[in-house]
């Protein structure tokens, strides 16, 4: 079976991961996807080839000098006959190249212009790197030791995140049968991950706060806990969880989800008693079957030995697969382009 985009032509002038992560997706779901890269080649290639490769497969690539006149002309014949062109660059880069739909609809009413950047379309050009804006949308403040410094996690959230709401700002549109201008920013995007958080602050005034372990700011138990070896993942979120925990535990009282709130501390000591008892490994053996959320803390290359068919091969490169499934098909994963200097 074809991919459930097959037929549909987008165009990528993207650089580094949220742009072309987003196009990806989009690829492995059977999209035909032109890379435009400028003479030299896009600048993720420098990084290396196996980072350059996990962002860019089943991708072709097209070198053109969008400051050139020729550079535009072949743009305008890629553009006419294509349904997107999803853009990650500063604004003024994206209006000094003409890179909008107010420019490009003249070549093609129907087509759909997708910029990704730090602050919107008219937010201006100030650095809009992933852990930047962690820190200036308060994801940082919020992570870590309630004793320690702000924390970032170990890989690119606010990048991927927005890569994922731009294909899926670029797939709405596409379907509305209309063209236009979508924009998509890191900013926003990471403050909309942020709802309950964001709603408890503007409709209760409730600051958000930081929990030992990453302790879960309603549900007691939920966060991380050590054992007697490694650490296990502990979430209960409702009574009859509680229960089931309880009774593997041989904890007694806290019946509610309300009396747990309210006796926190007491609640986490009477756990971490009973989990020390035994490893995070056997907790997760014992916990598992009585459908209670449990995992022990794994490393990478632990989670993915234990999920071998996510990893698939993309010409010499070993890299994790799409994560959407559509029954009957199955993603070709291609290799990412390589650089060719003449443009076609």
């Amino acid at each position: 079976m074809t991919g459930p985009l097959a037929g549909i032509r987008i165009i990528e002038v993207g650089v580094m991961l949220a742009g072309p992560y987003a196009t990806m997706m989009l690829a492995d779901l059977g999209a035909e996807v032109i890379k435009v890269e400028p003479p030299g080649g896009e600048i993720s290639r420098q990084v290396g080839d196996s980072y350059f490769a996990s962002l860019n497969r089943n991708k072709r690539s097209v070198c053109l000098d969008l400051q050139s006149a020729d550079g535009q002309a072949k743009l305008a014949a890629l553009v006419a006959d294509s349904h997107a062109l999803l853009v990650n660059m500063k604004p003024s880069a994206i209006k000094r190249l003409g890179l909008t739909y107010e420019s490009l609809r003249r070549h093609n009413e129907k087509l759909v212009c997708v910029a990704l950047t730090g602050f919107g379309l008219h937010g201006g050009d100030d650095p809009a790197f992933d852990y930047v804006i962690q820190a200036a949308t308060g994801v940082a403040a919020m992570t870590g030791d309630p004793d320690g410094p702000p924390t970032l996690p170990g890989y690119s959230a606010a990048d991927n995140s927005t890569g994922l709401t731009a294909a899926l700002g670029l797939l709405a549109q596409i379907v509305s049968g209309r063209g236009g201008q979508v924009e998509v920013s890191l900013r926003d995007v990471m403050l909309s991950q942020l709802n309950y958080r964001a709603a408890a602050y503007l409709n209760d005034g409730a600051h958000p706060r930081r929990y030992p372990f990453g302790a879960h700011s309603y549900y007691v138990p939920a966060q991380l806990f050590p054992t007697a070896e490694g650490y296990l993942a502990l979430f209960i979120t409702h009574d009859g969880f509680w229960r089931a925990f309880a009774g593997e535990a041989a904890i007694e009282g806290f019946a509610t989800m309300a009396e747990r709130a309210a006796a926190r501390d007491e609640v986490l000591a009477v756990v971490s008693a009973a989990l020390a008892r035994d490893t995070a490994a056997n907790w997760e053996a014992r916990l598992k079957p009585l459908g209670i959320p449990a995992a022990a803390v794994r490393t990478l290359p632990q989670a993915l030995a234990q999920t071998p068919e996510m990893v698939v091969q993309a010409g010499e490169f070993r890299l994790v697969g799409s994560p959407v499934k559509v029954t009957g098909y199955q993603p070709e994963y291609r290799p990412a382009p390589v650089f060719e200097t003449q443009s076609s």
